[in-house]
């Protein structure tokens, strides 16, 4: 059976694997391998869908597939009915700051939530919606008053830190709504996804006497994962990407402690079962997870509890413990990755094919020919090479693939975090310094 691509899916995953990204949607047309890891993530999903927590770490080498990984957590997530927020740790957005840094992580996890059909972030105010809905519908069969409703259903909440403003905002949403008073709604937005720097701004436009600030985002994250539970959701998927950053461009080492302080404390809740209804996925670089300097091995805490299997050995696999190193692609899960992606290409018309079948075999040749073995372990350049190679065919009709790829040599991309300095983040004026930083003669 012939399935056809649209439009915007085929588009979406090409120009995101030309450009070396992780496409957004689409990703079933071009998904690959990771039979074991996909099924550790749904063992997980069922887990957290049963009251539980999970943690995981997502391990690699740059180019190996752990945004691509993290994009199809976050797809099973929806597809089980799960809240999902997502974004990508910076040296301007992180876990534990003193400076608005950890808030700005907070505000875009929350403009990147995906929910129910919404799928592509900005599900916020849906989900609010959806929820009032559903006390309203009650309210009208019983004729209580929706205000009142409102804090007896969001009072399970009260027993979580800032609960009680969480209703508050809430309630003034629906006031807003009501009302027809945009800015009302959008203020209350504005307090639920911790856009507000001053408590005076927020008590001035909403009556709360508290805001989300650098030091209650996992707070909060925990807040929300109740409130999506009781609006119909079988709970909260915390996505954080590029946690190489936190060991590999914050340089002061206090700050650096100061968020793996945080990242334990993560992993001490989900383990012990302090929390529910809430996944959290981190997905780093090796170094991140294995640099006795700087990494997550540094901090002697995180180190014991995260450290790996001793049995798991000799290509024996353990995904029960909350690390999950991603394997290298077999040489016949990259032949199906190129096969899927030429069938992307031809937006799923086979007779629409650009290269035959032997193109593929002579590609991956090619490529172990140029880029050498390791490109299995890094696919991200053979697949932006082979999108290029397709793109070129398509755009200049006639033109022999194989005069092509023999005219061309692919190059290894640079791995950012082998470029880093130790002058890429200067030194916060706000937080600890280390010794003698601020020595002067």
């Amino acid at each position: 059976m012939t399935i056809t691509i649209k439009s915007r899916e085929r588009d979406a995953i090409l120009q995101s694997l030309k450009a070396g990204v992780v496409p957004r949607i689409g990703l079933q047309h071009i998904q690959v391998g990771r039979k074991d890891e996909v099924a550790a993530i749904l063992g997980d999903l069922d887990r957290i869908t049963q009251g539980s927590a999970t943690v995981r770490f997502i391990i690699g080498r740059y180019g190996s597939g752990k945004s691509f990984f993290l994009n199809l957590a976050r797809m099973l997530a929806l597809e089980k009915k799960f809240v999902v927020v997502q974004a990508d740790i910076s040296p301007e957005r992180r876990l534990y700051a003193s400076g608005g840094q950890a808030r700005s992580l907070y505000s875009e996890l929350m403009k990147n939530m995906s929910a129910g059909a919404k799928r592509d972030g900005g599900a916020l105010p849906g989900l609010v919606e959806r929820w009032v809905s559903d006390v309203d519908f009650s309210v009208r069969q019983t004729g209580d008053d929706l205000h009142h409703a409102i804090y007896i259903h969001l009072k399970p909440l009260q027993d979580f830190v800032g609960g009680y403003d969480f209703a508050t905002v809430i309630s003034k949403y629906v006031e807003g709504f009501e009302r027809g008073d945009d800015a009302l709604m959008t203020s209350s937005l504005r307090w639920l996804r911790a856009e507000y720097g001053t408590k005076t701004e927020a008590r001035q436009d909403l009556g709360v006497r508290s805001i989300i600030g650098d030091q209650d985002i996992y707070k909060y994250l925990k807040l929300m994962s109740a409130f999506v539970r009781l609006a119909g959701y079988n709970g909260l998927v915390v996505n954080l990407d590029e946690m190489g950053v936190l060991s590999h461009r914050l340089n002061n080492t206090p700050a650096r402690n100061a968020n793996y302080e945080m990242v334990l404390h993560i992993v001490n809740d989900c383990l012990q079962g302090s929390v529910m209804g809430l996944g959290v996925i981190f997905a780093g670089i090796n170094e991140f997870m294995d640099d006795r300097r700087r990494g997550i091995a540094s901090y002697e805490a995180l180190r014991m509890r995260l450290a790996d299997n001793t049995f798991a050995v000799g290509g024996l696999k353990d995904y029960s413990g909350p690390v999950i190193r991603l394997q290298n692609l077999t040489p016949e899960d990259l032949y199906v990755l190129l096969f899927n992606i030429r069938h992307v290409y031809a937006a799923g018309d086979a007779s629409c094919y650009l290269v035959p079948d032997e193109a593929l075999n002579e590609y991956i040749q090619h490529c172990a020919r140029t880029l050498g073995s390791e490109f299995y372990q890094t696919p991200r350049d053979a697949v932006k090479g082979f999108v290029g190679l397709l793109s070129v065919l398509e755009q200049n009709p006639g033109t022999d693939w194989q005069t092509l790829l023999n005219g061309v040599n692919l190059q290894h991309s640079e791995d950012p975090e082998n470029l880093l300095t130790a002058n890429d983040v200067p030194l916060e004026p706000n937080e600890e310094t280390d010794e003698l930083a601020n020595f002067r003669l």
